[in-house]
């Protein structure tokens, strides 16, 4: 409880100045409506108006919140309307480019490790792979997958790979080369071997790097999932139902869909984050 009451104290805090931005930003229009009506505002009336409106610039956190329940509790799984169908869409591009980007991730991170040459060569390239924006690069991979007949899922988890592989390379090559000198020492003193050196020194001592790293990766993936259905005109994931949105001017139906994205990522993180608990524990390393 001690921890948690910081937490709800920054949400109560976020959701205060939600509502002061969403009258502040939702006024001009409300004022407008009013004197072409030819009426007069109070204070309450204006503030109620600028919570209520059907487009508003910003939209009240209540507004939010009843768009979210009428599309996932109140809309069937199947439908195109319910946010837990286009959540399902998204998490399965984000979960398959998470995979192959920790897949990828892992391999540099060995090979940047045990071999000088990659180290030397591969190591800046994934640095400065980075730099190029994801929004200019997400075009490119799916005019070029067209182009040999490779569509739908994978080139959405193509483009979150290319995302969520950076913090598991990093994190693990941090991690294999974080036993010190002594420790490598004393394996040789065994005559352990490289693959033995490898698996019960330097995989056992990268654990907590490689979870802290998954944590952004997974991040990472979600972002790459719904950034790569923009581009394609996909009508069906979050990224389609944030285009529809800005097509049609519903801001509420687009932070209803950013809200639920957050959720989505939040659990997918705490997940990774249980079985990190689960795993440390195991290995006599519980944080």
């Amino acid at each position: 409880m001690r921890n948690l009451f910081p937490v709800l104290t920054v949400v109560a805090a976020i959701i205060v100045l939600w509502y002061g931005a969403a009258v502040w930003l939702n006024t001009p229009w409300a004022y407008d409506k009013a004197q072409r009506a030819g009426v007069e505002l109070s204070t309450s009336e204006l503030i109620a108006d600028t919570w209520s409106q059907k487009k508003p610039k910003l939209p009240a956190p209540h507004q939010v919140t009843r768009e979210i329940w009428k599309t996932t509790v109140e809309k069937k799984i199947t439908s195109k309307r319910s946010l837990i169908y286009h959540s399902w869409v998204t998490l399965s591009a984000t979960l398959l480019g998470f995979a192959l980007g920790t897949v990828l991730g892992i391999a540099l991170a060995v090979g940047i490790v045990f071999n000088r040459t990659m180290d030397m060569s591969v190591m800046p390239w994934v640095i400065t792979s980075q730099t190029i924006p994801i929004l200019a690069i997400a075009p490119m991979i799916i005019v070029v997958l067209n182009a040999v007949g490779i569509q739908g899922l994978l080139p959405k988890a193509i483009i979150s790979m290319y995302l969520s592989f950076f913090p598991v390379v990093v994190g693990m090559v941090k991690g294999l080369r974080s036993p010190d000198h002594m420790q490598l020492d004393q394996m040789r003193t065994w005559h352990a071997s490289g693959a033995q050196t490898f698996w019960r020194l330097r995989l056992p001592s990268s654990m907590p790097y490689l979870f802290t790293s998954l944590k952004i990766a997974m991040a990472a993936a979600i972002v790459g999932a719904i950034v790569g259905e923009l581009p394609t005109g996909a009508v069906a994931g979050l990224g389609a139902r944030l285009l529809a949105g800005s097509y049609y001017g519903q801001t509420i139906q687009i932070w209803s869909a950013l809200l639920v994205a957050a959720a989505l990522a939040a659990t997918l993180v705490a997940i990774i984050g249980l079985i990190q608990r689960i795993v440390l524990n195991r290995m006599g390393m519980a944080q």
